[in-house]
């Protein structure tokens, strides 16, 4: 369990959910539990991020895979500062008053990505709802600078969902990233409660329209289950991806930071993950992650590739 306090710079992490009762935390499941690997690769990782002054989701949304991934050389990053705007029931990340932009990030993670030799990067950001474009441009900026670096790494960008920010989308894909993923996170009967700054279906047109903007830019997104949805809601949201013509759709299961986020109501078991791989690739889907453990950033790369080889027997099969 990770604390509401942040002990490093003595703030309140989640200051919207101090106050709360606490939930029940449910005992993982044994296919739930990971070890965390140290080893002189991992540390190397930790030091090249650390020297470089930057922020990953790795470690503010405390993500499990975070051991594996560090330990393979291999980190996703988290631009615009560690502070969101928005105080979402699932994540761990600071809500509060985000600081100014850092004109000097963009070269900083390209410098950072060169040390690490990544061929595959994936890069997210907190919500900046503060900034009139909701930090398009700076991840435009952030993009170009990593071109500029290190033109054979491929670039996937997480981002949120820029509601109310006029032309945001159209920066961004104009700068070209490879894969573009936006996270619905849950189905939409649990928007409220789980999700309670966005909306469902903006999310999925923000995913649509950037097919329509640019058809070659991968589209991507995920959820995480164990929230309290029904299957039949899973299976729906599958096929509005679907219809807004997304690529690739991830799953995994949801693990409650701290007691004041919202409760796990349930582990789902690996077979009901491979259930809903099965019914993915049978809806058209080009690639399906789907395991307890899959997050948006977890063996990306590998994802990637996969997503060429698929697009490039779908448009054979066309011919």
């Amino acid at each position: 369990m990770v604390t509401v306090l942040d002990t490093v710079n003595r703030r309140v992490r989640h200051p919207e959910k101090a106050h709360r009762q606490d939930n029940k935390v449910l005992k993982k499941p044994d296919w739930i539990r990971v070890r965390v690997p140290r080893s002189k690769l991992y540390t190397k990782t930790s030091d090249i991020v650390h020297a470089n002054k930057l922020v990953t989701v790795c470690k503010e949304a405390s993500c499990p895979n975070m051991g594996e991934c560090w330990h393979q050389g291999h980190a996703s990053f988290m631009i615009m500062g560690e502070i969101c705007t928005r105080a979402c029931a699932f994540c761990n990340v600071t809500t509060g008053i985000p600081f100014p932009l850092d004109k000097d990030e963009p070269k900083r993670i390209a410098r950072a990505i060169q040390q690490m030799s990544l061929k595959h990067v994936v890069i997210t950001s907190v919500d900046r709802d503060d900034l009139p474009d909701g930090g398009a441009q700076h991840f435009a900026e952030v993009i170009q600078a990593i071109r500029k670096q290190t033109p054979k790494t491929t670039i996937e960008i997480l981002t949120p969902d820029f509601r109310h920010k006029e032309g945001a989308l159209e920066i961004i894909v104009a700068a070209r990233p490879d894969i573009f993923n936006h996270n619905l996170e849950t189905v939409p009967s649990k928007y409220l409660s789980v999700r309670p700054g966005a909306r469902y279906f903006h999310s999925i047109r923000l995913l649509q329209r950037v097919k329509e903007l640019d058809p070659s830019i991968f589209t991507k997104s995920g959820i995480m289950i164990g929230l309290g949805e029904e299957r039949n809601e899973v299976l729906q949201l599958m096929d509005d991806l679907r219809v807004a013509n997304v690529d690739f759709m991830t799953i995994g299961q949801y693990l409650q930071p701290t007691r004041k986020h919202h409760p796990v109501i349930c582990f789902i078991p690996p077979d009901e993950f491979n259930s809903y791989a099965t019914i993915g690739k049978s809806k058209g889907f080009l690639y399906m992650a789907s395991s307890p453990l899959t997050r948006s950033s977890h063996h990306a790369s590998d994802g990637f590739e996969k997503l060429k080889v698929a697009r490039a027997a779908q448009l054979a099969s066309r011919r």
